[in-house]
């Protein structure tokens, strides 16, 4: 028998299925949607720091650096320790804020990214007690987006270099490398959310949406909980069921771009239930390339 009369595999590798994962050319439109969001909602962020930050993290605020230091983890750093003048502090955030307002308009946007992320973190560590969920979803949104051209679309960034004459290009590997990022984050982001949940009693017996309503402040349910224990197990355990199917989903093409889809709408709905509005968005932008998948088969 000859080589050519040889039968070859008709389905790839598990080598070739991981290289076109990650280094097959994916376009950078939805990086830049990605990075557009993001930006916004570092903004947000920041504003719910900015009215009382020197009362946390000024010379005589709340959290004097000792104790933020006591907090964070032993490779835990922050730039904001430098700070020791109120001038100095709001300097500092100042520069937080610039840089995510860099990110949000896409100008030097890689490395805007990086300066937000670092800054972010900084920030965060300066106050470790006070971090939330949508906080650190931040601060991996920024990394995963710096890895990738996200500002090579709708940005200062594109418009800059057309008036340059050059042209950026509008495919690239980095693009999927950022875009792959994205991904895993947000399966095992949900994946430990899921995990912290079901060590609870509450999450298996269905009523784990009565005390996610008891801490929420955009939408109370508890009086219509009230009139129906199946919707209240319903909500409970459709919660459960939707982060199964997007940890899991995201990881199969036929399913990837519906199931990104439907989290774009139930991430923030989900957040709102469970308190952090701002949490459900973050989740939400993770999704976003997996929705967009339409324009990389273009």
């Amino acid at each position: 028998m000859t080589d050519a009369s040889v039968p070859r595999a008709v389905t790839p590798s598990v080598g070739d299925t991981w290289l076109t994962f990650w280094f097959t050319p994916a376009p950078v439109q939805p990086l830049a949607v990605a990075r557009i969001l993001t930006g916004l909602l570092g903004l947000l962020l920041a504003w719910s720091y900015a009215s009382d930050l020197l009362e946390w993290f000024g010379p005589d605020g709340w959290v004097p650096v000792d104790v933020a230091k006591s907090w964070r983890p032993r490779w835990g750093m922050s730039l904001y320790d430098a700070a020791v003048t109120p001038g100095q502090v709001q300097a500092m955030f100042g520069g937080t804020v610039a840089a995510l307002v860099a990110v949000t308009i896409g100008l030097g946007s890689r490395l805007a990214s990086v300066v937000a992320a670092v800054l972010w973190a900084s920030l965060l560590h300066r106050g470790p007690m006070l971090v939330g969920p949508a906080d650190d979803c931040l601060s991996v949104l920024l990394w995963c987006l710096a890895v990738g051209p996200c500002g090579n679309a709708w940005s200062v960034d594109a418009w800059l270099a057309d008036r340059a004459g050059r042209r950026l290009v509008d495919r690239s590997s980095w693009a999927r490398v950022s875009w792959g990022l994205l991904l895993v984050h947000a399966s095992v982001i949900t994946l430990a959310a899921l995990l912290a949940q079901v060590r609870g009693d509450v999450w298996w017996d269905g009523t784990a949406a009565w005390w996610l309503a008891s801490r929420a402040g955009a939408i109370d349910l508890r009086a219509w909980y009230l009139t129906s224990e199946y919707l209240l197990n319903l909500v409970t355990h459709a919660i459960v069921a939707f982060e199964i199917a997007f940890a899991v989903s995201l990881w199969f093409e036929p399913t990837r771009q519906a199931v990104a889809w439907v989290a774009l709408v139930a991430w923030p709905l989900v957040g709102m239930l469970a308190g952090e509005p701002l949490w459900g968005a973050a989740m939400a932008i993770f999704a976003v390339p997996c929705a967009m998948d339409d324009i990389s088969r273009r």
